[in-house]
Order: C-alpha cells, then sequence, then structure tokens
C-alpha cells in the first residue's frame, strides 16, 4: 500500500508540472516519454479524432494534447444530460460536452491535481460557463452522488489508475440505472516487456499501466456492466508510437475506445 501511494504522488506530481508548465503531448508531460520538445496541442488532437471545429474557441490551455483518442465522438451525448469527466485535466473534453449538453445539461470533471482544477475552473469563469464544475478527487472515490450521471466520459486516464476495479465500481454506483460509459483509453494486448512495465515514464505516459483487454472486460463485468463494447483505433499504432517511438510499445498496448451500461 505505501508503495502505491507512492507511486500515486509521483504520478500527481508530474500532471501536475503538465498544468503548471503548459507542457502537452501523449499522456504526459513533455519529455517523460522520450521527446524533449513540445508538441502541437491541436495536430495532436486532431491526431486523435477531434475535429477543426472542435479546437474552434477553446479556453486557454484547455487543450494540452493529451489523451489517446476522442471519448466525446463515441458518447452520443444529448441536450439535458449529465455527464462526468474522470480526469478532466484542463477541461478540453468537459467544454466540448457543454457544448452538446447545452444550458439544461450539466458537466462534472474531476481531477487528482489541484494544479489541473484550479486552471479548468479558472478557464470556465473567464469563459462564463455556468453549467460546468470542476472537482477535485480521485477517481477511485468519486465525489459524485450515487446514480446521479447519464454519461461518464475519459480520456486515457483509467489506465494510470493503481486501483482500476475501484474506478469501475465507483463509475456504476454514480451512473443512473441506463447511464452508460464512453471512454478512451490504453490496453495491453500482449505482456508488457519488464523493460516496460519499471519504466515509470512509461507509466506515467499510459503504457506501462495498461491492463490486458480481457481483464478490463471483466472488470467492467464485475462492477455490473453490462452491453460492453471494446474496440482499437484505427489509428492506435501511430498514437502509442508517437510517444515512445524507440520501445515497439505499440506491439504491447493499443488505443481503444470502451463503451458499457448500467442495468436499468
Amino acid at each position: 500500500m505505501k508503495d502505491k501511494e507512492k507511486l500515486r504522488q509521483k504520478i500527481r506530481k508530474n500532471y501536475s508540472q503538465v498544468a503548471l508548465k503548459g507542457s502537452s503531448g501523449c499522456c504526459c508531460s513533455t519529455g517523460c516519454c522520450g521527446s524533449d520538445s513540445a508538441i502541437d496541442a491541436n495536430a495532436a488532437a486532431k491526431n486523435l479524432g477531434y475535429s477543426k471545429e472542435d479546437l474552434v474557441n477553446m479556453p486557454d490551455q484547455a487543450n494540452m494534447g493529451l489523451g489517446c483518442g476522442n471519448p466525446i465522438a463515441i458518447a452520443s451525448l444529448k441536450e439535458g444530460d449529465i455527464v462526468l469527466d474522470l480526469g478532466s485535466g484542463g477541461g478540453f473534453d468537459c467544454f466540448l460536452a457543454r457544448r452538446q449538453v447545452g444550458e439544461t445539461g450539466f458537466v462534472i470533471g474531476v481531477d487528482m491535481t489541484p494544479e489541473m482544477i484550479n486552471l479548468a475552473r479558472e478557464n470556465t469563469k473567464k469563459s462564463g460557463y455556468k453549467n460546468v464544475e470542476f472537482r477535485l478527487g480521485e477517481i477511485e472515490h468519486l465525489p459524485v452522488t450515487d446514480n446521479t450521471i447519464d454519461v461518464i466520459i475519459s480520456n486515457c486516464v483509467i489506465n494510470l489508475s493503481l486501483e482500476k476495479q475501484k474506478v469501475f465500481n465507483e463509475a456504476y454506483r454514480v451512473l443512473k440505472p441506463g447511464g452508460r460509459i464512453s471512454i478512451s483509453d490504453v490496453v495491453a494486448t500482449a505482456k508488457i516487456p519488464e523493460s516496460i512495465k519499471n519504466d515509470f515514464a512509461s507509466l506515467a505516459g499510459c503504457i506501462a499501466g495498461a491492463e490486458h483487454v480481457e481483464n478490463i472486460e471483466n472488470m467492467l463485468k464485475n462492477s455490473g456492466f453490462i452491453n460492453i463494447r471494446m474496440v482499437p483505433k484505427d489509428n492506435s499504432k501511430e498514437i502509442i508510437k508517437s510517444w515512445v517511438p524507440e520501445k515497439n510499445a505499440e506491439e504491447y498496448v493499443a488505443s481503444y475506445t470502451i463503451e458499457a451500461q448500467k442495468a436499468i
């Protein structure tokens, strides 16, 4: 437990630096995945599946080029939906979700780093949004009431959790009956070599902490989810290779879209 907490603190510190320095690229701060130069956040977002329209009028530093896909593209959000974003970062996906749920909907972002929360809240204040809220908390212990959320989104964050089953249990708890998850995440498709698994840079970059795809499906089932659908992104290898070009990580992990529903 002590080792887990130590590792959790390292991950939190890593992402705090992203918020403070405005770094971008893959699922980590610039450099931790082997790159010493900043990545164009808009170009990274487009490669992950976001459109040019998604990037228009986006608050400052909301888009950091983080993630491994576009959960909004599969979420099928409707006017009036209450949406929860796990690991909301600078608020990019929350602000996109807000456009779709309209003034009658509501979007909640949860992040474990105070620096990210402060950045997202500042952007919310500057933009004048009244139906977006950011809460400090861990995704294993969500600061959200039972049975209140229509859709949960998340972008390359659950793989960082050291207790993934707890995350899915919490997701199930806060969803309304019939509610659903629509997430983009990195999963393992083969046994990850120890050289990658023991490399903290890769862990912070959403690779070494990836769980095998079959285990993720079983966790979802254990939490009570039904109608589980897990599909690899078409350009998954390109995305993963751009993070750690010299480790062949794309042979062991992949970017997936994961969808599931809470029973009615």
